[in-house]
């Protein structure tokens, strides 16, 4: 035995012995033990302690909580025609780290899209490192859905409103516009636009990682649509006007001009026209001038229209009789250094005559017989040099000069429509204290329930008077007879004024202005016409200005079913 050792051979391994086999047995299956409770415990934390954390984990990743658009409320005229509405349209956005690089699945997205694929490629190139482009914004239902039918990798919709004026370019000053969000940018749209805006709504969805709308889970808030909107205008007449307002600035070559026609009775503008508009659907080469409502912000002299309201604070004044007589020759005077004239020598006149002549003597010197400056101060009672409260941005409230610095020759001015500003619908309702029994009506842009009260403002008697005397300002023979509409009696004023530069009064540059009331037994209707810089050689105000009031009324006192007045001589 002991040989063997010696000559190298091993010896033979013992076998383990059996509790050194239940010893590894108890280790292993106590690893084994100790690892299913560790997991066990791991799962009963997550399940359990961490459950809200991982779920917030995981919602992060495909939960979403998307705006739900709200609809803009409509507009609408006084008879419940719409003016403005909200159609449904699609705006296709891009992720363009996943828009596929492949150049015939690029082509079949441009030319769905309508462009060339240098333009996409060049957009696509220029927003590389974002997670959001627009492709196209607010397209028909029908366009965005042949983009989406591609199928194609990170194009995606989102659901919006587009704005739509049915009435176009006939009323855009007025309605304003909104901007590509929906948001109002310009007249009505603006001024009420948190009413009419509505309040977004919520929904919570589920989407891939793509982006993609996998599950609709709830709705957190439903979307509140916007108010509705009536306006005071009567979408008839607001048509009428604006179509003979561009007709007569055609003819005459002139700058641009302003219709305003108000119910006599209850102050509510039933049609503002403007000239020159514009397309609010379609604003490709759009002209900047078109955008402004001239009527209520923009501001100028009067002339000859104020010389009624100017003949009120006189009659008013108890300081002369009905049937005064003024010298008007020799058909000028100097006042302060200022010449004032006639067209011509007019000689003696009576009140009527002084403003059938349209006399600029014969009103500044009954003026300045006055002992108090009566004019400015009814002027200031009519409105003038103050807001109208219609709520319309950008509104001029005009200028009337301060009393500390009234001269005689400004007291005159005043008199006859110079040295003063307005706006057309500031015109348009102190008219309506000569239409009204002497009680002006506040100006309105909506519908009213009812007529205002008004403010009582000139004695009814001396309205009456007035109404009488402007009736004879447009009987054939005079200065506004192109005003008369056949059947119906007429009131009302001419008016040529010069229009002003920074320099001073501009040469051969003219406004000419009608200012009426009709019919006069029974006043419906308060009508301005104001027809800026006419250069086809006409440009006084009973030449351009009366025909456009005559067709004008005519035409609304038809549509209004307004019965005829006049006698039959």
């Amino acid at each position: 035995m002991k040989a063997e050792s010696a000559g190298g051979v091993s010896p033979r391994r013992r076998p383990p012995s059996p509790a050194m086999g239940r010893a590894r047995y108890v280790v292993v299956l106590s690893l084994v033990v100790i690892g299913m409770v560790l997991l066990a415990g791991r799962i009963v934390t997550l399940h359990v302690i961490d459950r809200t954390f991982l779920q917030g984990q995981g919602d992060a990743r495909t939960l979403r909580t998307e705006s739900l658009t709200a609809h803009r409320g409509m507009i609408s005229d006084r008879h419940g025609e719409p003016l403005a509405i909200s159609t449904p349209v699609v705006t296709l956005w891009a992720n363009p780290q996943e828009v596929p690089e492949d150049r015939i699945q690029r082509l079949m997205l441009a030319q769905a899209l309508n462009m060339s694929l240098d333009d996409l490629d060049t957009r696509l190139a220029r927003f590389s490192e974002r997670e959001f482009m627009y492709l196209r914004r607010q397209l028909t239902p029908v366009a965005a859905q042949r983009v989406l039918d591609l199928r194609m990798a990170g194009v995606y919709a989102q659901h919006e409103y587009k704005r739509y004026y049915p009435a176009g370019e006939v009323a855009a000053q007025l309605l304003g516009v909104t901007n590509v969000d929906d948001m109002g940018q310009e007249g009505i749209e603006l001024a009420y636009q948190p009413y009419l805006a509505g309040t977004p709504g919520q929904r919570r969805v589920i989407k891939d990682r793509r982006g993609r709308l996998v599950r609709d889970l709830a709705t957190l808030r439903e979307a509140q649509p916007g108010g509705e909107l009536v306006l005071s205008i009567d979408q008839r007449l607001q048509y009428m006007a604006y179509r003979e307002l561009k007709a007569a600035v055609a003819e005459h070559e002139a700058d641009g001009g302003v219709v305003v026609m108000m119910d006599a009775r209850t102050g509510e503008v039933l049609a503002m026209a403007n000239q020159p508009s514009y397309n609010p659907n379609n604003r490709a080469g759009l002209d900047p001038r078109g955008l402004r409502n001239q009527a209520i912000v923009d501001v100028f002299e009067p002339g000859s229209v104020m010389k009624p309201l100017a003949m009120a604070a006189i009659m008013e004044s108890g300081q002369f009789e009905s049937d005064v007589v003024v010298d008007t020759s020799p058909g000028w005077m100097m006042l302060d250094r200022f010449t004032i004239r006639d067209i011509r020598n007019y000689g003696r006149l009576d009140l009527a005559g002084i403003l059938e002549k349209s006399s600029n003597i014969g009103m500044s010197r009954l003026v300045l017989e006055l002992e108090e400056p009566l004019v400015p101060e009814l002027y200031r009672r009519l409105g003038f040099g103050q807001s109208t409260e219609t709520g319309f941005p950008g509104e001029a409230v005009g200028h009337m000069p301060a009393p500390v610095r009234w001269s005689r020759s400004q007291w005159a001015a005043l008199s006859y429509g110079y040295g003063l500003s307005v706006s057309a619908l500031q015109l348009a309702s102190a008219y309506t204290t000569l239409a009204n029994d002497g009680v002006r009506m506040p100006p309105s842009l909506l519908r009213l329930p009812e007529a205002p009260a008004g403010t009582p403002t000139v004695d009814p008697e001396i309205a009456h008077d007035l109404l009488r005397i402007m009736e004879e300002s447009v009987q054939p023979g005079t200065g506004g007879r192109r005003a008369g509409v056949p059947g119906y009696r007429v009131a009302g004023k001419t008016g040529t004024v010069r229009k002003t530069s920074v320099s001073g009064y501009e040469q051969d540059a003219y406004r000419s202005l009608f200012a009426g009331i009709a019919p006069v037994s029974d006043p419906r209707i308060v009508t301005i016409v104001m027809i800026d810089h006419p250069r086809a050689g006409d440009y006084f105000g009973g030449a351009v200005a009366a025909p456009v009031f005559s067709r004008v009324t005519g035409s609304a006192l038809r549509l209004l079913d307004v019965p005829p007045d006049q006698r039959v001589r």
